[in-house]
């Protein structure tokens, strides 16, 4: 099996875009994509996940690559939190200049309600578990002010409202799953701060400090949270309202992307 620096060659990359739950349709489709597995990609997580292909798509930008991950692994499907440790340590060992991710995401605010995108600009984990547990050394004590990077943070402000989109900014919760949250815990999250509630993003976030790289995070709300506006959250909802949603999703990225020399 290959390691992502064979698949490349002589390749260089310019951002990493993970696509979450419902959201491949994001990458859309070109000519001269090449899309490679994650199974034939050393270090690549297995996915099984309905909603997740689990497939890198490189894209080329001018004399570099964007890359695509469509799809990813959550904590809940192994016990492990650091399941994307090996991708996001591949994407940075090739010297990708930034990682941005997408997530589907239930809501803990009215005004945040299904279809709605959200700059993530900090989170909050109290699930018990973190992605660096068990590594040796300093290194392992990562900093954590402004992980979100304020400069991409801008950069995507700046493009929703070039493609004159309402974005709003939010704090994240990361829960463990599979199961969605209980009323009681929705109502824990919102009385701690959290705008938004998910299963995914905040271990990618603290590997990629960890690895170094500037990092951002999108989510795409596709449902009320348990016990918010009569919110009762489903797997098949999330796919239906982020396949809905996936086109502002897309226009947003695109108009990031586009920001690039």
């Amino acid at each position: 099996m290959k390691n992502l620096r064979d698949h490349l060659g002589t390749a260089r990359l310019r951002h990493a875009i993970v696509l979450g739950t419902g959201l491949a349709s994001v990458a859309g489709t070109q000519a001269d994509d090449h899309i490679i597995p994650y199974s034939e990609i050393a270090d690549f997580p297995s996915v099984d996940v309905s909603g997740h292909a689990g497939a890198l798509l490189l894209r080329r930008a001018g004399e570099l690559y964007d890359a695509y991950l469509l799809g990813r692994a959550h904590y809940y499907e192994s016990g492990n939190a650091a399941v994307m440790k090996g991708a996001i340590g591949a994407l940075a060992a090739c010297e990708v200049q930034s990682l941005i991710l997408t997530c589907a995401a239930g809501s803990t605010r009215a005004h945040l309600a299904p279809g709605a995108i959200a700059l993530i600009e900090d989170h909050i984990n109290l699930s018990g578990t973190h992605p660096l547990i068990g590594e040796t050394g300093d290194r392992r004590f990562v900093p954590m002010v402004d992980a979100y990077d304020p400069a991409l943070r801008a950069r995507l402000k700046a493009a929703a409202q070039e493609s004159h989109m309402a974005m709003q900014n939010g704090i994240y919760m990361w829960f463990s799953g599979p199961s969605f949250e209980t009323p009681a815990e929705i109502r824990m999250a919102c009385a701690m701060g959290a705008d938004l509630v998910g299963m995914s993003t905040v271990p990618e976030v603290i590997l990629a400090r960890f690895f170094g790289l500037p990092v951002a995070a999108l989510a795409l709300v596709t449902n009320f949270a348990a016990g918010i506006s009569g919110g009762a959250p489903t797997h098949e909802e999330t796919k239906r309202v982020a396949a809905q949603g996936a086109q502002n999703v897309a226009h947003l990225l695109t108009a990031f992307l586009a920001q690039e020399p």
